[in-house]
């Protein structure tokens, strides 16, 4: 099977229900990574979830078929989560499709890839797997995203609100995502009681966002801009900025980088490009000087290592909570140097 992203929607109930394998891709992650989680919760009986990453699975193909046997610790249900760069996982897919043994479901996070990739191709035909692909949002998608998170939530929110939310996360859905449970529990939302969420309440429990603090940072590192780098990571320590959290503002760019390098073409007009992205409000006027610098750094080969540089780092910073600050101050000191060296 395979979806786009308009009806992925529409057909996430009945793949929930036939497929084994599930291949979510393209360049943004935070939508690829919310699939993932709608999935999850619509298959018949996910019990237990088991984390596997696709740096693993290279290694180690056969390690996925074996788990996809086995059964939860206390003789339940599970799905297995994998989260992948590329076709990290090709190999390990491969080999689950080929045993005769039914397994359990697996979920593939990818990014990086596409539905061109050989991981994609390998699903794409088969009525036992779900191939679908996301490109970043605009502000539009994002809000309606934000005001459906809402609902189950228990928080009735105005149209207003919703696009303050959605700009504030910089149009990732993750950041939303957080954003609403916080609401939702400020103000002892739920289903069943549900409540008027107002810019008083968002302003109370609103994390500091990339606009507030993130997005220099990002600039610094992206930028290659090595003098302005130990002032942003001493005010990156002083504010208290959360390591993931900043880090999916650096993948939320990296998606962005990707898309707009994939429009651009070997040699297309970046500023052309970038006028047209902002009158179709995909691109906030404001990024414009920033994204046609970075544009001019990360390209091609070099701007998909960097993709998989963050995935990797990524799954540092949540195996290692409390070095995560120093870890990440160090990454994104080499990811400046990189920049520099244009």
């Amino acid at each position: 099977m395979k979806a786009t992203q308009k009806d992925f929607r529409g057909q996430a109930a009945r793949a929930a229900r036939e497929a084994r394998v599930f291949f979510l891709c393209g360049p943004d992650e935070a939508g690829a990574q919310d699939a993932a989680e709608h999935l999850a919760a619509l298959l018949p009986e996910p019990g237990e979830r088991i984390e596997l990453a696709g740096s693993d699975l290279r290694r180690d193909p056969v390690r996925l078929s074996d788990e996809a046997r086995s059964t939860s610790l206390f003789g339940g249900t599970r799905h297995i989560w994998i989260r992948a760069s590329g076709d990290e996982a090709h190999d390990a897919i491969e080999n689950l499709l080929a045993d005769p043994t039914e397994g359990c479901p697996v979920l593939v996070v990818a990014s990086g890839a596409s539905d061109k990739s050989r991981t994609a191709k390998l699903l794409a035909n088969r009525g036992d797997a779900l191939v679908a692909m996301f490109y970043p949002p605009d502000l539009r998608s994002v809000t309606e995203a934000v005001r459906q998170m809402a609902g189950p939530a228990g928080l009735r929110l105005s149209g207003d609100l919703a696009e303050r939310i959605a700009r504030a996360a910089a149009l990732d859905t993750r950041i939303a995502r957080s954003e609403i449970d916080k609401l939702a529990l400020y103000l002892d939302a739920s289903p069943a009681a549900p409540r008027e969420a107002d810019l008083a309440a968002l302003e109370a429990v609103g994390a500091r966002t990339e606009d507030d603090g993130f997005a220099p940072l990002v600039s610094a590192v992206l930028g290659g801009q090595t003098a302005k780098l130990p002032g942003e990571l001493r005010r990156m320590r002083e504010l208290g900025m959360n390591p993931v959290g900043l880090l999916l503002a650096f993948e939320r760019r990296a998606a962005q980088l990707t898309d707009l390098a994939g429009k651009l073409g070997p040699r297309g007009d970046v500023q052309a490009l970038l006028k047209a992205e902002i009158a179709a409000r995909r691109v906030f006027w404001k990024d414009e000087r920033d994204l046609a610098a970075q544009l001019s750094r990360w390209r091609g080969r070099k701007l998909t290592r960097l993709t998989e540089r963050l995935l990797d780092l990524h799954r540092k910073l949540l195996a290692n909570n409390q070095g995560a600050e120093l870890l990440l101050s160090q990454e994104l000191a080499e990811i400046t140097r990189a920049a520099k060296r244009d």
